[in-house]
């Protein structure tokens, strides 16, 4: 499943993670409403739309000192343009991603990925065949060429999409490069030094949750 991580002693999340972890289905929603013609919303009928309680909505943007207005609720546009610029989704993060194979592949040719704030800026691989290629108009170098390229494309994230027997050893060699977030996409738990920021996406961690959900599921007719 998603985790993130900071591997820094002194560290301190002035946020809770789990609204962070929320705020960005609240921007979802908010979008669509505006696309509506929506100005305003109460956070009962964002609880009720979304599943999320209104109690915790109320809580979770509280963090962000963005309060409803009595009988009117929040104002969407508003609201939305907040969010956006606290998630950091109007900041352009430069990335690269280490590993075009089929995962690799896939997220450079994600457009979608631009319009949260990531920019991806080059792929690496260790496969000869794929230097000098391009995926979604993105180049993809050798990884011999890493270090070299790398202060040129001004990168500020790593994301991680090889075998996970060797992401520990990529994890090392893109910190050691100068990159202090990575997104681990392998299901291997890597290891960085203080300050280095993690987040793991697991498709497997989530298959695995899902399939025991649905044998539970099947076997006594409720989870």
């Amino acid at each position: 499943m998603s985790t993130t991580q900071t591997n820094d002693k002194n560290s301190q999340y002035v946020f809770p993670e789990p609204t962070i972890r929320r705020l960005p289905w609240y921007l979802a929603y908010l979008g669509r409403l505006k696309d509506a013609g929506v100005e305003y919303v109460s956070s009962t009928q964002i609880s009720k739309d979304i599943n999320v309680d209104s109690s915790m909505i109320a809580k979770d943007l509280s963090h962000l000192n963005i309060k409803g207005k009595t009988r009117i609720g929040y104002h969407v546009a508003s609201l939305e343009h907040e969010l956006q610029e606290f998630l950091g989704f109007k900041r352009l993060h430069n990335a690269v991603i280490i590993g075009t194979g089929s995962l690799g592949s896939l997220l450079l040719q994600d457009a979608g990925l631009y319009d949260y704030g990531l920019r991806i800026v080059a792929g690496f691989d260790v496969d000869p065949s794929k230097e000098g290629s391009v995926i979604g108009g993105v180049p993809v170098y050798g990884m011999d060429s890493f270090e070299e390229r790398l202060p040129g494309l001004k990168a500020e994230i790593g994301v991680i999409t090889v075998p996970a027997n060797c992401a520990q050893q990529v994890c090392n060699r893109i910190v050691d490069a100068g990159i202090h977030a990575l997104w681990n996409f392998t299901p291997f738990r890597i290891t960085v030094p203080e300050g280095i920021v993690i987040q793991n996406t697991s498709i497997y961690a989530h298959l695995a949750v899902m399939y025991n959900r649905l044998d539970l599921r099947n076997h006594t007719g409720k989870e």
